[in-house]
């Protein structure tokens, strides 16, 4: 069975990951969360990401919550695991999201990572299955490499292939993303501002929280960390004060020139930003459309080359033993 592409009327997705709070993000009210939506869905925002790590479902709870009353301006990706039989574990987690989400159906159902137990052909069919009694619309994986993926186009089309990428990460680009143009797969882009970082919300690479500094950026040596690098500080720094230079020369937070970006690249369908807060969604909401000329493009592309080029092809931003295939 072959899957229709997904269609999408907003470029940015909220990202719910933020609405559990906890150490990686801070205290997080849901009252606030569901004001987040609202505020998103005002704006011209109307792509929301989840998944059942996030919380253990309750980002996906309070996502149903807020999106009672206007279930239809929406469109809901979420996220589940396989852990031994696709049929039943797709379909029971299925079932578990259109519960907290308070829907009948989804409309971009993803695996949050591949496992590699798993034939690629068992899992499509989990998946078409979930098509043909209308419980999701589309069809998307996550976390996918080159071999992932092409083992998996082997069997059918996939939507979207969820990928970490930003300004200060842009490792699929060596191999994952010209794949994904080559095969019609759309990315969509989490990490985009980099935990905070292409927000500008930090001075200095100091500033970082611990729980957000674990990426292979910082040093193995910050708490928290799994890899086991030296990373690219003075690197990243350096590439993070031109990027505030080149925003400023067109007279634009860095925030929404990293988005925009992203948005510019080949294949990319959608970015995904965090927000903690309705006033951080509306302003998210106009990264959309900036557009960046050519100049400015290569200038962001120049200014960023010794990161990527320091992180090289691994796409994992946190382990140096890539979980990518």
């Amino acid at each position: 069975m072959n899957l229709e592409p997904l269609k999408l009327e907003s470029k940015i997705a909220l990202g719910c990951w933020g609405f559990v709070g906890g150490s990686m993000w801070g205290d997080q009210q849901e009252s606030v969360s569901i004001d987040t939506v609202s505020a998103a869905l005002d704006s011209g925002i109307n792509f929301f990401d989840n998944a059942h790590g996030y919380g253990d479902g309750y980002a996906e709870e309070v996502l149903g919550k807020a999106l009672l009353g206007r279930r239809h301006q929406a469109i809901i990706a979420t996220k589940i695991t396989i852990d031994t039989d696709a049929e039943k574990d797709v379909a029971a987690n299925c079932e578990l999201s259109l519960r907290r989400l308070q829907t009948d159906y989804i409309d971009l159902l993803q695996i949050h990572w591949p496992n590699h137990q798993i034939p690629p052909d068992d899992v499509y069919q989990a998946f078409c299955k979930l098509l043909e009694a209308g419980k999701i619309r589309a069809f998307g994986v996550s976390n996918y490499g080159v071999g992932d993926l092409i083992d998996i186009l082997q069997v059918g089309r996939v939507a979207t292939n969820q990928l970490p990428y930003s300004l200060l990460f842009r490792a699929i680009e060596y191999q994952i993303q010209p794949l994904c143009v080559q095969r019609g797969v759309g990315i969509l882009c989490y990490s985009t501002l980099l935990h905070g970082l292409l927000a500008d919300k930090y001075a200095t690479l100091e500033d970082m929280p611990d729980g957000r500094a674990r990426t292979r950026h910082f040093s193995k040596n910050r708490p928290g960390t799994r890899h086991t690098e030296d990373g690219c500080e003075q690197e990243t720094f350096d590439a993070l004060q031109r990027i505030r230079q080149i925003a400023a020369d067109i007279n634009q937070p860095v925030s929404l020139v990293a988005v925009a970006w992203v948005l510019h690249q080949p294949a990319v369908t959608a970015a995904i930003v965090g927000a903690r807060n309705p006033q951080q969604i509306r302003q998210m909401a106009a990264a959309a459309a900036l557009k960046l000329d050519p100049e400015t493009l290569q200038k962001l592309d120049d200014a960023t080359d010794p990161v990527k080029k320091a992180l090289g092809l691994n796409p994992d931003m946190w382990d140096t033993q890539s979980r990518f295939r």
